[in-house]
């Protein structure tokens, strides 16, 4: 089967309220601004996300697909169409890189299946910049998410975790939505070991970014982050072998 001539572009947009150039490069904006076919989460806030990473032409001229939880894969086979016709295609991510705690690894999928030549673009990632500010194993890590939202099951699997970081030397990555942050941050605080790293990477790129690593043991002599409400990336990692609880 020969490439097809049209391309899929995975765009990535701001994480917060900060200036585009601070982390969006400027060949972005180009390649942005040369496309009219997007594929978005939600249309309504894509025309917003879109301007602010520097796109200028009318949105009338511009045909958007919505991918999303509601978006049935059979939809999904029409959106590579136009790159049938030599068009190129932009997967847009709401914040972030697509398809990183974000839709669009199934369209991505479909992609390769027919033979469209994936481009993704260089952009800032939360999980990233979380990860190699941590101070924690940059070489070995697993992103794991959202953990499970009831007792006992996040429990259980925090501390799964946490015996994992400490077999395999494994930096350990996790998010929340941000308006239940402080039950994830107390969970963590209450049943990992007091030797076990923390850190905590909230608003990233904005102006009222925090980035903070601590032992468990020195997080529960401190006051805690104020994270409420604010994107936050949790990483834990365990210094010694665990012992049998």
């Amino acid at each position: 089967m020969s490439i097809v001539s049209g391309k899929l572009f995975l765009i990535p947009s701001q994480l917060g309220k900060c200036p585009v150039e601070m982390c969006i490069p400027a060949y972005n904006i180009q390649i942005v601004n040369s496309l009219k076919y997007f594929i978005v989460e939600e249309i309504s806030s894509a025309f917003r996300t879109l301007r602010n990473i520097g796109f200028s032409n009318s949105f009338d001229d511009v045909t958007f697909y919505e991918l999303n939880e509601h978006t049935k894969p059979a939809e999904l086979i029409s959106y590579l169409e136009c790159t049938k016709r030599g068009e190129n295609i932009g997967l847009l991510s709401e914040a972030g890189l697509p398809c990183l705690a974000a839709p669009g690894a199934l369209i991505v999928a479909m992609a390769h299946s027919y033979n469209v030549k994936v481009i993704p673009l260089t952009g800032p990632s939360s999980i990233v910049s979380a990860l190699i500010s941590s101070g924690m194993n940059g070489q070995n890590f697993a992103f794991h998410g959202y953990l499970p939202i009831k007792s006992p099951a996040r429990e259980q699997r925090i501390k799964q975790c946490e015996a994992v970081s400490a077999d395999f030397n494994q930096t350990q990555i996790f998010i929340e939505a941000p308006y239940r942050n402080v039950q994830l941050f107390k969970s963590l605080i209450d049943n990992c070991l007091p030797s076990t790293l923390l850190s905590v990477a909230s608003n990233i790129h904005c102006q009222d970014e925090l980035i903070v690593m601590k032992s468990i043991d020195e997080w529960r002599k401190k006051t805690p982050p104020d994270i409420h409400k604010k994107p936050t990336v949790f990483c834990i990692f365990a210094r010694f072998k665990q012992k049998k609880r």
